[in-house]
């Protein structure tokens, strides 16, 4: 974003529902920006934010490792509202009591009004999910509702300081959007002004000059996100753009040939396709652990394209695809451990390589990618195309890579997809893939046993990826696509399905 655009920055404090903070604000023409809790209060004046949002969190303001605030925060003169644990946080740092609550709220609650505020007119339903209440509010807030046990806001008016205890930005708090809108708008006086539209615009004359007579290379994988950031590359810098379509050996079914055809025919991108598929699957032999692949995959990405770069004459920056999610799962809200996975276009980097960055992408989330890619022109089959892991089936590939793992795994892929798409369900689907299991069971085919694999099918629905909903596919549709894919691919005799909700789970296996 330029230096001069209003902004909201979200210290997070681990809440599962951070990221949907960000995205109520944005749905209101309103950039925001996640940040980690520890972020100094001098970084956070450099950015200039119109406001603060502390997040909810899963642990108590008490516990022996609680992520902490720097308090000078509470004294920037910037507008700030504490959710949850970011209400306790408040009232720790300003003079207040918190301690554990005597009964846990979650779910469902009704507040019930105790004071004039600038925020809750017309709050009654919402949601709830805390372990520590306050006992007493900081001097000078007063309350301004209840909960059947416990103080649910606080405000300082004056200081424009607020608290919460439910969350307003999850769909179960009535209104929860309308408060939102009172905080970003009649407190931090935002103007609503950020849109997608100056969004690539800005983006788009920011890597005009930031490359200036600089050669550029770009990873493409034919999925949305490498080919919106392409496509605005290109848009910036033109000729001095080259793409470069890896096949690593891990795509899917003909995947190499189409998306060649595709970048080069509908997209006139400039694209040169290698096959590297010996290089990685040499490398991968015998790795079963997904972190490995995924590391050794990054790390390959980079010396393949330093090779073609090499190749090319002088090159100076590489392209990623890279997307919000990408970075808010790959950097841990409090350390390594709690790191969901390293993403290709993130944790998979190697420390060292020679060529600069470009994340054109890296603020946005997927539908807003998409609705970027209709803003430029991109065909509708590459827009709504589902999204595919950087690392390929290597993580749809439980266990040992080998190629007849990969060649059953891409004929169930092909089979499952396809039905899909006849179904006429592709575009309601947020993704929809075949897992193969390093499972055998006992079957039989022909009267005669058989000691074969089990293919695992998921599909699931979402808005951004960072929650899903496990698809509620038609049981005919389920049968025909694993009578298919048990009758049609060679190793495979039984099919699953994958019930489980993100979270506790993620879309990807591994």
């Amino acid at each position: 974003m330029s230096a001069d655009s209003e902004s909201i920055l979200i210290l997070d404090f681990g809440s599962q529902y951070t990221k949907l903070i960000g995205r109520r604000i944005r749905e209101s023409h309103v950039y925001s920006e996640i940040v980690p809790f520890h972020t100094p209060p001098d970084a956070l004046r450099q950015r200039n934010p119109r406001g603060l949002i502390l997040s909810g969190g899963p642990q108590s303001v008490y516990d022996e490792d609680a992520p902490d605030c720097d308090p000078d925060i509470f004294d920037m003169g910037v507008p700030l509202l504490g959710i949850c644990y970011g209400m306790f946080l408040i009232a720790k740092h300003m003079g207040g009591r918190v301690s554990p609550a005597t009964a846990r709220e979650y779910g469902s609650g009704t507040l019930e009004r105790s004071g004039p505020s600038a925020l809750l007119d017309g709050m009654e339903r919402v949601w709830m999910s805390h372990g520590d209440r306050i006992l007493e509010p900081p001097p000078g807030f007063g309350v301004t509702a209840m909960s059947e046990s416990t103080i649910a806001a606080i405000e300082a008016p004056d200081r424009r300081l607020f608290g919460l205890q439910f969350h307003p930005e999850v769909a179960h708090t009535e209104h929860g959007a309308e408060l939102l809108d009172r905080f970003v708008f009649d407190v931090c006086k935002c103007n609503g002004s950020w849109s997608l539209g100056s969004f690539l615009n800005e983006e788009v004359e920011r890597i005009r000059k930031r490359v200036g007579d600089g050669r550029v290379l770009c990873a493409l994988s034919g999925g949305v996100d490498s080919t919106v950031a392409a496509s605005m590359v290109s848009r910036a810098v033109g000729d001095q753009l080259q793409c470069v379509f890896v096949d690593t050996g891990l795509l899917r079914k003909n995947e190499f040939a189409k998306v060649l055809d595709t970048l080069r025919d509908k997209l006139r991108l400039r694209v040169m396709g290698v096959d590297a598929s010996e290089r990685f699957l040499n490398l991968l032999d015998g790795v079963r652990d997904p972190e490995r692949k995924r590391k050794i995959i990054g790390n390959e990405f980079i010396r393949v394209f330093e090779d073609e770069a090499a190749r090319s004459g002088r090159v100076d920056f590489l392209v990623q695809g890279t997307l919000y999610p990408d970075v808010i799962e790959s950097v841990s809200v409090r350390g390594p451990s709690e790191t969901i996975k390293s993403h290709h276009n993130v944790g998979g980097l190697p420390e060292t390589m020679n060529l600069e960055l470009i994340e054109p992408l890296r603020e946005l989330f997927k539908d807003e990618v998409r609705k970027i890619g209709a803003a430029m022109g991109l065909p509708d089959e590459l827009i709504w195309r589902q999204p595919f892991p950087g690392p390929g089936l290597a993580i749809r590939i439980m266990g040992e890579i080998t190629p007849d793992n990969i060649r059953i795994l891409q004929e169930a892929d092909d089979i499952l997809v396809g039905e899909i798409k006849d179904a006429g369900l592709y575009r309601e689907l947020w993704q929809s893939f075949a897992v193969l299991l390093p499972i055998r069971s006992v079957g039989v085919m022909g009267d005669q046993r058989t000691y074969e694999y089990t293919i695992a099918i998921r599909a699931v629905t979402s808005v951004d990826g960072m929650t899903a909903d496990w698809a509620r596919l038609p049981h005919d549709l389920l049968g025909r696509i694993a009578n298919r894919i048990v009758n049609e691919v060679r190793g495979v005799n039984r099919v699953v399905y994958d019930v489980t909700s993100k979270p506790p789970g993620t879309i990807e296996w591994e």
